[in-house]
């Protein structure tokens, strides 16, 4: 089982940026697995923010986040990254960062929490006004 790690998250204020990361813990790969991240604030469903496939050639946005996000990944690190600019108090919440190892080298991005089988703890985001 691919355990995920997060971090980067913290205190930002809005109209500034951050970027977060994920990784695996212990001596796994991530670099055949679509990759994603998803966000949850207080009292709401955890809700798709963006994906991408294991090559890197494929990726898919949230409307929310489309034009101030970006989701990358660098798989000789074995990292994936969200770099998050022109951030909104509303972009505040939990950030997970999720993957399929189901369907490796599929290509498949899908903008649903169930698709993705491994998930980390979460990286708090909060935006300040």
């Amino acid at each position: 089982q691919v355990q995920l790690v997060e971090s980067g998250g913290g205190l930002v204020q809005a109209g500034g940026s951050v970027r977060l990361s994920c990784a695996p813990s212990g001596r796994t790969f991530i670099s055949d697995y679509t990759m994603a991240w998803f966000r949850q604030a207080p009292g709401k469903e955890r809700d798709f923010v963006a994906a991408i496939s294991w090559s890197g050639d494929r990726t898919e946005y949230a409307d929310s986040v489309k034009g101030r996000f970006t989701i990358s990944r660098d798989n000789a690190k074995n990292t994936a990254y969200l770099q998050m600019n022109s951030v909104k108090p509303e972009d505040t919440a939990v950030y997970y960062c999720a993957t399929d190892t189901l369907t490796a080298r599929l290509g498949l991005v899908v903008p649903l929490p169930d698709a993705y089988d491994a998930w980390g703890q979460g990286t708090q985001v909060t935006v300040s006004s």
